[in-house]
C-alpha cells in the first residue's frame, strides 16, 4: 500500500518562497501521477497542479501558473512543490495525492491515495 507524507509547511511572509516535499513509502512513486491540492480554511479542496509519472508533463491551476513548479525525483521516491511569490490567498493545508493513472489527472476523486497535509500560512 502506498503511503504519502508531506513536509516543508510553515508560516511565511507575502512574497516569500516555500518548497514542499511529498515522500512515498510502501510502493515506488514512479508508477503514480502525483497531484498537489490546497484547502483554505473553511473551503473546499482545490487543485494546484499535477505531474505525470515520467515527470515530462505538468498541469497547473491558473492561480499557480508562473509561480509554482512541481518536480519529481523518482529515485528518492519524492515529489516537490516549489512555491514562489506567495500571497495570503495561498494559505491552506497542502495535500499531495497519487493516482496510478497516465497523464496528469486533475480531479480530487481521481486520486485514491493522500498524505495528511502540512499547513502553509502566508501572512504579514
Amino acid at each position: 500500500q502506498l503511503h504519502l507524507v508531506e513536509s516543508g509547511g510553515g508560516m511565511v511572509h507575502p512574497g516569500a518562497s516555500l518548497k514542499l516535499s511529498c515522500t512515498a513509502s510502501g510502493r515506488t512513486i514512479s508508477t503514480y501521477a502525483v497531484g498537489w491540492f490546497r484547502q483554505p480554511p473553511a473551503q473546499a479542496r482545490d487543485f494546484v497542479g499535477t505531474i505525470s509519472r515520467s515527470g515530462l508533463t505538468t498541469s497547473y491551476a491558473r492561480s499557480a501558473q508562473g509561480r509554482f513548479t512541481i518536480s519529481r525525483h523518482n529515485a528518492e521516491n519524492t515529489v516537490y512543490l516549489q512555491m514562489n511569490n506567495l500571497t495570503p490567498e495561498d494559505t491552506g493545508v497542502y495535500y499531495c495525492a497519487a493516482a496510478a493513472s497516465p497523464g496528469t489527472p486533475l480531479a480530487v476523486d481521481a486520486f485514491p491515495s493522500w498524505g495528511p497535509g502540512p499547513h502553509v500560512t502566508v501572512s504579514s
